[in-house]
């Protein structure tokens, strides 16, 4: 079983950057296909962002697109998740988790078989 711990936010101004990790142990990560979600208060959790096992393909919810880039380095087991121009409703604890490179990458919770703890991510305005 893969391990995952995020890391990285904290409390950032409107229009700010913040780069989030997701470090995973076990020897399989190249395996496992990754994504990031995020969760508001009072809300469901919701995709963020997922990378192919490859690195080679990467989806974005169209909140973040542009402003948001997904990245995976297989030789470290982390990904990362960079983070532009933020907004105040970006506001939500983050979450990675990973899915077997078997099947196809998807923007629902269920499609991913294990998760990190999260890591808070606060936009001031």
């Amino acid at each position: 079983q893969v391990q995952l711990v995020e890391s990285g936010g904290g409390l950032v101004q409107a229009g700010g950057s913040l780069r989030l990790s997701c470090a995973a142990s076990g020897r399989t990560f190249s395996s496992y296909n990754m994504g990031w979600f995020r969760q508001a208060p009072g809300k469901e959790r919701e995709f963020v962002a997922a990378i192919s096992w490859t690195g080679g393909s990467t989806y974005y919810a169209d909140s973040v697109k542009g402003r948001f880039t997904i990245s995976r380095d297989n030789a470290k087991t982390t990904v990362y998740l960079q983070m532009h121009s933020l907004k105040p409703e970006d506001t939500a604890v983050y979450y990675c988790a990973g899915a077997s490179r078997l099947q196809a990458i998807v923007e629902y919770t269920t499609g991913y078989h294990f998760w990190g703890q999260g890591t808070q991510v606060t936009v001031s305005s």
